[in-house]
């Protein structure tokens, strides 16, 4: 009878702290949503963007290359500050950010394949970070996970040799709980790979003219300018939303190109939010490339879906507008930026069929099949039924063997809580392939390398994966509320 007692007081009083935990988070879902009628900003409802009224656009900033410090041939060196900043997005109000050397995001890392690279990170903040190579395939102590922890005032000096194909890829903070809120306050910065093929291509390769990277992010701004990291009861179930889309830190801005094929590098550096991005008049462009590299061949497309941490390079054609004509990119059918054409091209243009050759791997060669379960809601995701413990190994794995991973999202609930969330699912330390989507041929522009996959609610996807680096990695969900609530999990590389 004891013992019932026990059992009963216990159920209740975990129900009252669950109670007392979703109500709080009720309560205060309204936080950091207010609303600006600011003409220099996008003033929407929260967590819905909205076309810009305003006229006067901002030009877009280019992220600049980073210096290599390294003269010597196949060596690279780069200095990279972790530091406060203050910039203005809205004119007339200073924001307080992150950045990387410098006020907001980053430069620009640009190596060779077969560089051996050395970064020294230096850590100016007063709390601890980290730095992660996003779609990098290095050894585990190198990938800048949440074992890597470079504290306040403190350094870090990764190093190691690129040993993958060309490909637009990224760095950000991988710190367990906080990454969520250091990546929106600004800690974010694109890495490039180049290759003898990437050099070959005739594509566009003119950095900030032809070659155009775009960092696309949504935030919440007050009404004095800043954007407050706090987290309501929507935000815990779908992730961190804005009501204001950024492109390399600007709202709105406006790119001027030539007459030609331009090339863009899209990241999708939010948070939790996907994109839809389409073109006014339904233009069409092809895409080249998609996470970890290039694909077989261009691909024409009129939209293309990014969940958050996926990339995809387009080239687009200008060369039928004349001089003063403008077109805008979308998410959808709300304005992201606009492209206006500014000067005439005596160059050539035209888009390559044929891009490189990627080796398949083959399905009979799998050695083991993983199942991987993405489920819960709001604080209590989970993958395969466990929340992160940075203390267990969750897998095992043996270098250089191809494994069958089978991902499926069983996220889901009931009534007012339902919760039926798409997950991103990101593997450190490797380029996979994508060989199945709910039993069928994944799109073509999935049949590239990735290291990022959405799995919507009810979805099974299935891929093959092979590790070239020793070492614990992580997986999990990009939407960086669920990854700091714990949908994360380690496996060891031996």
């Amino acid at each position: 009878m004891n013992k019932n007692r026990k059992w009963y007081t216990i159920i209740i009083i975990s129900m009252l702290l669950l109670i007392v935990y979703v109500g709080y988070f009720f309560i205060n879902s309204g936080r950091g949503l207010e609303r600006v009628d600011n003409p220099n900003r996008q003033a929407v409802d929260s967590g819905i963007m909205n076309n810009t009224k305003d006229e006067k656009k901002n030009k877009l900033p280019i992220p600049p290359l980073l210096e290599d410090k390294n003269p010597e041939e196949g060596k690279a060196e780069f200095d990279l500050n972790v530091q406060y900043g203050k910039k203005e997005f809205i004119k007339g109000q200073e924001t307080e950010t992150l950045g990387y050397n410098g006020d907001y995001l980053g430069p620009i890392i640009r190596v060779d394949k077969g560089d051996d690279v050395k970064i020294n990170v230096a850590n100016t903040l007063d709390e601890p970070t980290t730095v992660h190579w996003h779609g990098l395939e290095v050894p585990g102590e190198m990938d800048g996970g949440p074992h890597q922890v470079v504290d306040p005032k403190s350094s870090w000096q990764p190093y190691f040799t690129i040993d993958q194909p060309a490909a637009t890829l990224w760095y950000h903070p991988h710190l367990l709980h906080k990454t969520g809120e250091q990546v929106y306050k600004g800690l974010a910065g694109l890495f490039y790979i180049e290759d003898e093929k990437s050099k070959e291509l005739n594509i566009p390769k003119e950095h900030g003219v032809n070659d155009i990277p775009l960092v696309v992010q949504d935030k919440r701004f007050t009404q004095d300018g800043q954007i407050p990291y706090e987290l309501g009861m929507r935000d815990v179930m779908d992730g961190f939303k804005g009501d204001t889309v950024l492109v390399n830190g600007a709202i709105a801005p406006e790119l001027d190109v030539k007459s030609e094929v331009v090339r863009l590098r899209l990241l999708n550096g939010s948070n939790a939010r996907a994109y839809d991005f389409n073109f006014s008049d339904n233009l069409a462009f092809y895409q080249i490339a998609s996470d970890g590299g290039f694909l077989e061949n261009s691909i024409e497309m009129h939209e293309v879906s990014l969940a958050p941490a996926e990339r995809a390079e387009i080239l687009v054609d200008f060369s039928d507008y004349n001089t003063g004509d403008k077109v805008v990119l979308r998410d959808g059918s709300y304005e992201v930026m606009t492209i206006t054409i500014t000067e005439e091209s005596d160059s050539s243009s035209s888009i390559p069929e044929e891009l490189v050759d990627i080796v398949q791997y083959d399905r009979d060669d799998v050695v083991t099949t993983r199942d991987f379960v993405m489920s819960g809601m709001g604080p209590m995701v989970a993958i395969n039924g466990k929340q992160m413990d940075m203390d267990r190994i969750d897998e095992y794995l043996n270098l250089n063997e191809l494994e069958e991973w089978v991902v499926t999202n069983e996220s889901a609930g009931m009534g007012m809580m339902s919760s039926e969330t798409p997950h991103p699912l990101h593997v450190h330390g490797v380029q996979f392939q994508v060989i199945e989507r709910n039993g069928g041929e994944p799109p073509l522009n999935e049949q590239g390398w990735k290291d990022t996959v959405m799995v919507e609610s009810g979805e099974e996807v299935r891929l093959l994966v092979k590790f070239k680096q020793k070492g614990l990695f992580m997986y999990h969900c990009h939407i960086l509320e669920h990854e700091d609530a714990g949908m994360m999990g380690q496996f060891l590389v031996e």
